[in-house]
């Protein structure tokens, strides 16, 4: 049973797009198990750019069937949009499978989402705004809409009717905004019904199958392993599962069936929107960090805070998710530097501190403590094997790998498709 999870190891945006899409011609099907279009994947195929937000990035492989998992909240405008957008440049979008157990992102969810951001003021975690949270809170409180309630609206309106009792008494109570009305949402949600039908399916079943065929199965995680609702850097986080446990939970498949884990790494740390981020650079290095790397958000256009490769965290994703993998990407980035840090541990309150501290508070205290390691100037973007590094770079991936407690299994040396160093294969 071929099944591997690919997930981010740090706070996300480490280029996972770029490894499931490398991963995609392998493969039969690939996975999007959590979140919604809060998260954006980055794909270049040839001279072609691709920023993926919901749709899995194994849909520009052809062969391969992208599947949507339970575990999503689906935007519907968003899906069909985005799936409008790649049928335009004439990449095959009627593979696409949907789940009908994900649930739908409702124009009340996106409206509860910006209004409490604002209220919160300068205490805002730092949301996309675009609904997810509140999606998610329904789900767990179980008046949320799920794909199957569009196609039957008696069930669709007492779902909606059971949502809006309570929020337009937030609405209009403690926002002092205008309470929706329950037909206008079950009108639009029902005008997508058609349009989605026919991707709809159970996916739980289609994924068994497929696994019991020895069909190759790639589950694809959205943002990382530090903004894991449960694991990550509460309260600065996501509201859901990215980690490798989410994989099963997200599309329905039992965790013996997870045959590899693999964690894909940035060369540096990146993260987006508020929360503590102990490397974080407020100088010409990060900066340069973040011209180089391109660091701008694929779904926010936020800058990317941008800081030097953290050990600490990267030992954490290798424990929390049990990977038996990394892929290191964006290596070419660091190309220039006479000495590049690397942060082995912290220092807090006067103790280094070499494991992710359990306390919020500690965290937040946390300063780091740097190894210096040499840098390179070579151009690295055409190396096509480890032996074709500098012995600077090769040195530099060696002490990453021994630092954060799982091989280095690939490794990304230009954005393009074809400018990734394979070590040792992945399926």
């Amino acid at each position: 049973m071929p099944a591997l999870v690919l997930l981010g190891a740090q706070w996300g945006d480490e280029g996972k797009g770029k490894a499931t899409d490398l991963l995609g011609g392998s493969v039969d099907y690939v996975v999007r198990y959590q979140g919604g279009n809060n998260a954006g994947h980055t794909v270049v195929v040839g001279d072609q750019k691709y920023a993926l937000h919901l749709l899995p990035s194994g849909i520009l492989s052809p062969g391969c069937t992208p599947v949507i998992g339970n575990g999503v909240v689906v935007d519907p405008s968003v899906l069909l949009s985005e799936l409008s957008g790649l049928n335009e440049r004439g990449v095959d979008t009627s593979k696409l499978l949907l789940s009908g157990n994900a649930h739908i992102i409702t124009p009340y969810n996106v409206t509860v989402d910006k209004v409490t951001e604002r209220f919160l003021g300068k205490r805002k975690i730092g949301t996309t705004g675009r609904g997810i949270g509140p999606t998610y809170a329904d789900k767990i409180n179980r008046v949320g809409i799920r794909v199957q309630d569009l196609y039957d609206e008696s069930i669709l309106t007492q779902k909606v009717e059971a949502a809006l009792d309570v929020k337009n008494q937030i609405l209009t109570k403690l926002y002092n905004r205008r309470a929706i009305a329950v037909d206008q949402v079950v009108e639009e949600l029902l005008a997508y019904a058609d349009k989605l039908a026919p991707y709809v399916a159970d996916t739980v079943l289609v994924l068994n199958q497929a696994l019991e065929e020895d069909k190759v199965v790639l589950f694809e995680g959205g943002q990382g392993t530090l903004l894991d609702i449960d694991h990550g850097t509460y309260p600065f986080v996501t509201s859901s599962n990215p980690t490798a446990g989410g994989a099963c939970t997200g599309a329905g498949v039992g965790p013996t069936k997870i045959s590899r884990v693999i964690g894909i790494l940035k060369a540096y740390t990146t993260r987006v929107g508020a929360g503590p981020f102990p490397t974080e650079l407020f100088d010409e290095d990060g900066e340069a960090l973040r011209r180089i790397g391109g660091e701008r958000g694929v779904t926010t256009g936020r800058d990317r805070r941008c800081g030097w490769f953290d050990a600490v965290i990267a030992r954490y994703a290798t424990r929390v998710n049990g990977l038996t993998d990394f892929f290191l990407t964006k290596l070419d980035v660091l190309t220039g530097w006479e000495q590049i840090p690397v942060c082995v541990a912290y220092e807090i309150d006067g103790r280094r501190v070499e494991e992710l501290p359990y306390s919020q508070t500690d965290f937040h205290h946390a300063k780091p403590v740097y190894e210096m390691l040499p840098g390179w100037n070579e151009d690295i973007s055409k190396a096509k094997t480890f032996a074709d590094l500098p012995k600077n770079a090769q040195a530099y991936v060696k002490a990453l790998e021994e630092m954060s407690g799982a091989p280095i299994s690939a490794i990304g040396v230009g954005p393009g498709r074809d400018e990734t160093i394979e070590i040792n294969s992945f399926i």
